[in-house]
């Protein structure tokens, strides 16, 4: 005769990690950006483009070099990593603003995922965007310029951890907004200006004292930073201390995620 083992309600039957969980999470928000490539890969690289065709015809012939590079040179690393964290943002975040629009981000919570398995789950996605984005955009600038990484793998991390910390922000910034106007206004007066004064466009060296402080706080410009050392092999800051403060900011905002999703801030009646 043999008994039958009782489980307690709520109890993991499938160890501290439900991969297989976790991989259809990651596989789902994967699929959605590419079923719509048009739209968040093909229109972010024509954007790329079309910011550096215009600073280099507008600015380039009159404005000499920077940190010792052409003036083109110098803006492209800073146009590829905001492409990357604007498109990594907007991936995490509409994918949860409209599960909750539509109703439907139920099926994302009553499957057996843990918080942090959520988290990872909607980073993959961000992730894996930003990357495609990414190397749409170095391909693109080998074409047409023949510009190649000056330190390629240093480059790829910074690239990893931009998207994976706007994607983070998006996460947050999914949770918070319940709809799209509340989005919009989170993408126009805090992800942008952070993206656009961050020295995308220009050496903060160049910034009178108060804004030069200002930008130091910020972590997406040590991102950007980061990424034109990766590229062109010159920054404005150590790589090293941007570096850390990517990797701090990251850690910091995806604990910040997985907390709410742990509380069932804004998605629990």
């Amino acid at each position: 005769m043999t008994t039958s083992r009782r489980i307690a309600p709520g109890t993991r039957r499938f160890g501290r990690v439900n991969w297989l969980g976790l991989a259809t999470l990651c596989r789902r928000e994967i699929q959605r950006f590419l079923a719509v490539w048009t739209q968040t890969l093909l229109a972010p690289l024509v954007t790329a483009g079309l910011f550096l065709v215009i600073f280099t015809i507008a600015i380039g012939p009159t404005r000499g070099e920077v940190l010792g590079v052409p003036f083109t040179e110098f803006i492209a690393p800073g146009i590829l990593m905001m492409t990357v964290i604007q498109n990594a943002f907007a991936n995490s975040s509409s994918s949860i603003v409209i599960s909750k629009v539509q109703g439907n981000i139920v099926d994302t919570l009553m499957p057996p995922l843990a918080p942090f398995e959520l988290v990872i789950g909607y980073l993959a996605g961000g992730v894996a965007r930003g990357i495609v984005v990414a190397l749409a955009i170095l391909a693109g600038l080998f074409v047409a310029t023949g510009q190649v990484p000056a330190h390629p793998l240093l480059l790829a991390v910074f690239v990893v951890l931009g998207a994976a910390f706007l994607s983070a922000v998006g996460v947050v910034a999914g949770l918070f907004a319940n709809k799209f106007d509340q989005m919009a206004a989170i993408t126009n007066f805090i992800v942008t200006p952070l993206a656009f004064l961050s020295g995308t466009f220009y050496s903060v060296e160049a910034l009178p004292p108060g804004l030069y402080e200002i930008t130091h706080v910020n972590p997406v410009f040590y991102l950007i930073d980061g990424a034109r050392y990766g590229m062109i092999g010159v920054s404005d800051s150590s790589p090293m201390l941007g570096l850390a403060v990517a990797v701090g900011s990251t850690a910091l905002v995806a604990l910040m995620a997985w907390g709410l999703f742990r509380t069932g801030w804004r998605l629990k009646a």
